[in-house]
């Protein structure tokens, strides 16, 4: 089974009598590497979900480097 990034959820589409839901599933490999780094580096984030992504980001071939947030100075970006 694949990897989750979080729990499912229902879309609806349709309007009035009409309307009809659709399961929404949230795998990891259908996520942005955007949004798993942004979860990499948030505060809130769950140790373990943490380590679901940079494994995520490893299979896909990007390499993370740790970098100290007080050491960066704007020359540096």
């Amino acid at each position: 089974m694949p990897t989750k990034f979080k729990k499912d959820g229902m879309d609806w589409s349709g309007f009035g009598v009409n309307k009809t839901s659709v399961a929404k599933r949230y795998y990891m490999k259908n996520t942005s590497q955007k949004e798993l780094i942004e979860y990499i580096n948030s505060d809130r984030g769950l140790p373990k979900i943490k380590a679901k992504c940079r494994n995520e980001l490893t299979r896909r071939g990007v390499r993370l480097v740790k970098v100290d947030p007080a050491k960066i100075t704007m020359f540096d970006l």
